[in-house]
């Protein structure tokens, strides 16, 4: 289920027609991640400067990728013919839409790894869990995210070419048969997103494991600290517990919206060597939806987690009402 088969492929017109039912939800996907860039960039919701910056960085990579796959994709079925099926332009397409979806995979990465160093290696939290670090980190991987997908734009070949212009993408005969092309793309569904889930589920536990011991002797040295209270409470364990919540609930989203993904590449692949009989096309739909459907989720995330964020997002919401007020009492 490669993006660039979706594109070129019968496969990809399927998807095309689902992702006409869910076009409504485009505007409200931009709009959630649109609030949370505003509303993270104001600073007022207790969040370091550190994480701040990545779930900034997050939020705006999610915003790309509902721009790529999901709002392209849907002028793609309601436009037929357009300039997006000049072969250029769509091989372009292309690459945005496999660029901002591993930009916005390794950018979960790089949050994770940022609070696994906070959490786990003290020594190292003041030098690298910076607002400074996080800037080149997130530049880095942005970087990089969109250059592993040039190539992607060499995959097509013209269909029609209709006064000098090459229209509609369809794939090159030597990608089945090139060396490159196949050990390209092997590279690539490893980088994305196969890497990504193996990394995030050891380090979440290594993180968990390094919570459960070190709050076990927190607890030990509390003990005697606090025998003589009725009822003794760690503020610093409790502390240390919301600022985990975070952590686990964006890692957990991540990998539960895109376990289905992973598996149905990994049996599509499988059932071709194999010879098994191909997946079923809703099963492949659905994880698809659910894939992109994590390009929204944060901005819940933060709101059932963080009391600050909630604040702020009353006042945003209440901000066009208040206008309205003050213009009619004037």
């Amino acid at each position: 289920m490669d993006v660039v088969d979706d594109i070129s492929g019968g496969y990809g017109k399927f998807l095309l027609e689902v992702e006409g039912s869910f076009g409504a939800m485009d505007g409200s996907k931009m709009g959630v991640n649109l609030m949370a860039i505003v509303i993270l960039s104001q600073r007022n919701c207790g969040l370091s400067g550190c994480i701040t910056w990545y779930l900034i960085a997050m939020a705006m990579a999610d915003f790309f990728v509902v721009i790529s796959d999901v709002l392209l994709r849907w002028l793609i079925m309601y436009f037929p013919v357009s300039f997006l099926d000049i072969t250029y332009v769509c091989s372009l397409v292309t690459v945005l839409i496999s660029a901002a979806t591993m930009n916005s995979v390794w950018l979960t990465v790089a949050f994770t790894f940022d609070r696994f160093v906070a959490i786990c290696w003290q020594k190292l939290k003041t030098r690298y869990c910076t607002e400074k670090t996080a800037a080149v980190i997130i530049g880095t991987v942005s970087v990089l995210s969109y250059l592993e997908n040039i190539p992607w734009f060499f995959y097509f070949q013209p269909k029609y070419i209709f006064n000098n212009l090459p229209w509609f993408c369809i794939t090159k005969s030597e990608h089945y048969t090139s060396v490159f092309w196949i050990l390209y793309g092997a590279v690539h569904r490893l980088l994305s997103p196969l890497l990504p889930c193996i990394i995030l589920l050891v380090v979440n536990t290594l993180t968990v494991r390094h919570i459960i011991f070190a709050s076990k002797a927190r607890r030990r040295l509390q003990k005697d600290k606090d025998k003589d209270k009725e009822n003794p409470r760690d503020l610093e364990m409790d502390k240390r517990r919301k600022s985990i919540v975070l952590l686990f609930a964006i890692s957990a989203s991540f990998i539960i919206l895109w376990t289905p993904y992973v598996t149905c590449f990994l049996y599509q692949h499988i059932a071709v060597v194999h010879d098994y009989s191909p997946l079923c096309p809703t099963a492949g739909t659905i994880s698809y939806v659910l894939q992109l459907l994590s390009t929204c989720t944060n901005t819940c995330i933060y709101t059932v987690t963080q009391r600050q964020f909630r604040e702020q997002l009353k006042r945003v919401m209440k901000l066009p009402f208040t206008i309205i007020l003050r213009s009619i009492k004037q």
